[in-house]
Parts: C-alpha cells; structure tokens; sequence
C-alpha cells in the first residue's frame, strides 16, 4: 500500500510540529519551504488535520500551528484513516468485476491492509521524531545537505 502525497505530506506536518517544543508556534510558509511543498497544499492539509483535533491553529499577530495533543498520544493508524480518501485496497465496482462474487483476492487483500493498518496502531507520533529528525529538519539545508548554521 502506498500512501497518497496528501497523507505522506499530512505525516511531514505533523513531524515537524512535533520536532519544536510543544508552546512553540509554526508559521504554514515554514512548513511548505521546509519540506518544498505548496503553501495552498499544505494549507489544505493543515485544515484537515486542525478539523480533526490533531493540530491547533492559532490566527491573528504572532498565530501559528501547533500540536493540539502531545506527540505520543498521536496515532499513526489514526492518521493514515484520517488522511486516505479511501482505504479499500481494490474496486470491485468500476468497471464491474466479472468474478466479484466468486473472487477471493479482495479478502486477501482486505486482511493484508487490516494487518498494516494493525501494526501502524502500536506506533505513535513521537516513536518517529527522533533526534536525528530534529536535526534533518532544523539544522540541514535541503539543497545541499549541508548543516544550516543560524
């Protein structure tokens, strides 16, 4: 199963914010130029995930976004089901399947997305930010893969 961009970038949001102390606030163009993606996309994104509860968006002079729980009480699966626009792993339905009824791949198929849905539900955000991805965030640049000295 391979994740959509809108998933995959949602993941990068939320490791970023979780990479910063939990009473900082991030600005949206931070996070597109950080991770080269674009302020409308990320904007979306952000929506979403602040609909949701994940992240919290604070507006006005000196707003931002910023975790709206901690790190280790964000799911990976959560965010995954939050994210996908569907998780059904084949379409039976278009164009109609000649042996839908007497096919049993797509049961095969449905227990192997339920056992990776599984096993992403023991990890949690903060099982992925880890020392190193601070530092690939906040202290390589991009382009170069040099250290960013501020």
């Amino acid at each position: 199963m391979q994740l959509t961009k809108q998933t995959d970038f949602a993941f990068r949001v939320l490791i970023y914010l979780a990479s910063k102390p939990a009473q900082d606030l991030s600005q949206i163009h931070l996070i597109a130029t950080r991770f080269d993606i674009s302020r409308s996309h990320v904007m979306k994104i952000v929506q979403k995930l602040a609909n949701s509860g994940l992240i919290e968006s604070v507006r006005g002079q000196g707003g931002g976004l910023k975790l709206a729980k901690p790190s280790n009480q964000i799911n990976l699966r959560e965010v995954v089901e939050l994210m996908e626009v569907t998780l059904s792993p084949v379409n039976c339905h278009e164009p109609v399947c000649l042996i839908e009824n007497a096919c049993v791949l797509k049961n095969y198929l449905y227990q192997a997305q339920e056992s990776y849905l599984a096993h992403l539900a023991q990890f949690y955000l903060s099982d992925i930010v880890t020392p190193q991805v601070r530092h690939e965030i906040f202290v390589t640049d991009i382009s170069t893969q040099l250290p960013v000295f501020h």
